[in-house]
């Protein structure tokens, strides 16, 4: 089965590389490019375009390999902060190690590694000297006294004259980060600097997904971008700069339409003038070139504003404190005329919940819109039932047949709470899946079962109460976009255990 397709990839990545291109030659065959977002694994993207595939932003950069090497930038105050990158869980500093293997591994060049605010904290030094140990090489840029107004410091030997300049072979250097404020723009900026007192007419860009400049400031993808980057609190403008320079409507966000008189100012003087006229003139984007069916990029951008804010209501019943995104994520829900509660996949879920005495239950909507649920019982969960539901009418099985029998079920459950002292006999989801992989050889039907879990890519799912943090983690492996309701199962329970 196939969702509905709302966005042609391929000819993405041919526009947005044959874009790229033509940047190179404008400059003197020298362009940094700043990326934002993610590199491998844009999966709101993926999300929100509907036939974006989360590695689009590598495989463009796969067409240019021969042309392009890699920076990957980190701030020192990233490194002595043990900053978390939240999807992984795993500090900045080993997300460069974990990006540099990913690049190498696909045949990337990875040249160089540059620490950002540069101070000489032990666990700074202790970071560069692993990079180089490992047979890449780091460079410094320090805090700048003054940045970002004071330009004519910046611009001089006391400021970009002070960093290290990065040395690099290629046409194209792409900079990138594990995420937001590692300083990647400063670095590409510094770099001009350092090019153009060596005789090289270097260029700046970003390479940009969102939000997308041609499409209308409220379009829900539009909006679906302010909502995943709430806790920035970035705002979506009409960019003012772009309408009086060419007399068109052009989208840009805050913080890039807030710092262009200083990037402009900076570019004079690095250049002599600046080749932009407006900050949307720096993006390269040709997303919005690539949408082929507007209704389902809508309608997936919709579902993706709510699933951002029950999110955030769930990661406010577990923290136990207000998120400060919590009231930008509402009004975000409200401009797009959204109701928690109005989904299908929802209702059917609370229903399921309500026939067996408000016990959990969990939903899941299938390609082809049918909806199945799950109930919790002393063998499984409401989202291990679901997720076995959904596999056997996926597969064209009988709901009555049994695809896991008790006896198999009863042993793991033995295990769970005889030897490791679990309180909750019922198997979550990845225990179900082993012991269904499991039953294949006894049972012809689970083998049929299992084969149909990729077609639950990209399926929404509610759950009536909060999942646990593996059933969590083991739907999201699926591809599943799961929401909860924000009420944990034991209501009365002091502190949230899995």
């Amino acid at each position: 089965m196939q969702m509905n397709i709302g966005f042609d990839n391929n000819k993405y990545l041919a526009m947005q590389s044959a874009h790229i291109r033509e940047r190179i030659e404008q400059f003197d065959n020298k362009l940094y490019m700043e990326f934002g977002g993610k590199l491998f694994d844009d999966y709101h993207a993926s999300r929100v375009l509907p036939g974006f595939q989360p590695d689009s932003k590598l495989q463009m950069l796969l067409q240019l390999k021969d042309q392009a090497e890699i920076i990957v930038v980190i701030s020192a105050e990233d490194i002595i902060n043990n900053k978390i990158r939240g999807d992984y869980g795993i500090t900045y500093d080993m997300d460069v190690l974990r990006l540099i293997d990913a690049f190498q591994g696909v045949g990337l060049f990875v040249g160089s590694v540059c620490v950002t605010m540069y101070t000489p904290e032990p666990e700074v030094e202790a970071f560069e000297k692993k990079l180089n140990s490992l047979g890449i090489r780091t460079f410094r840029h320090y805090k700048i006294a003054g940045y970002p107004g004071d330009v004519a410091r910046i611009v001089s030997d006391e400021g970009y004259g002070k960093n290290d300049y990065i040395e690099t072979e290629r046409p194209l250097v792409v900079v990138t980060a594990p995420g937001p404020g590692s300083g990647k723009m400063a670095v590409c900026l510094s770099q001009l600097y350092h090019e153009y007192k060596r005789g090289v007419k270097a260029g700046y860009a970003k390479f940009e997904t969102f939000p997308i400049w041609n499409l209308p400031l409220k379009h829900p993808v539009n909006l679906a971008y302010e909502a995943a980057t709430a806790d920035l609190n970035d705002v979506n403008m009409i960019d003012p700069f772009h309408l009086e320079a060419y007399g068109e409507t052009a989208v840009n966000y805050n913080r890039d339409i807030e710092i262009f008189p200083v990037l402009n100012a900076m570019f004079d003087l690095i250049a002599g003038k600046s080749p932009y006229r407006s900050p949307t003139d720096m993006g390269v984007n040709m997303a919005g070139n690539c949408i082929v069916n507007d209704e389902v990029c809508r309608e997936a951008s919709l579902k993706e504003i709510l699933r951002r804010y029950m999110k955030c209501l769930c990661d406010q019943k577990v923290g136990g404190t207000a998120k400060d995104d919590r009231f930008k994520l509402e009004l975000l829900v409200n401009q797009a005329g959204l109701t928690v509660g109005s989904r299908a996949v929802e209702q059917q879920a609370h229903a399921r919940s309500e026939k067996t005495g408000g016990l959990p239950a969990a939903a899941i909507e299938l390609p082809d819109g049918t909806i199945v649920t799950g109930k919790t019982g002393p063998l499984l969960g409401a989202a291990s039932s679901a997720l076995l539901n959904a596999l056997k009418k996926l597969a064209g099985i009988d709901q009555e047949i049994e695809l896991v029998s008790a006896r198999a079920i009863e042993p793991i459950q033995k295990l769970k709470t005889t030897y490791f002292g679990s309180k909750n006999p019922r198997l979550h989801t990845d225990e179900i899946l082993i012991a269904l992989s499991s039953s294949i050889l006894e049972n012809k039907y689970a083998e049929a079962a299992l084969n149909q879990l990729p077609n639950l890519k990209g399926c929404d799912m509610h759950s009536t109460v909060i999942l646990s943090r593996v059933d969590s983690e083991t739907l999201n492996r699926l591809g599943m976009y799961v929401t909860c309701d924000p009420i944990y199962e034991e209501e009365d329970r002091k502190y949230h255990k899995n």
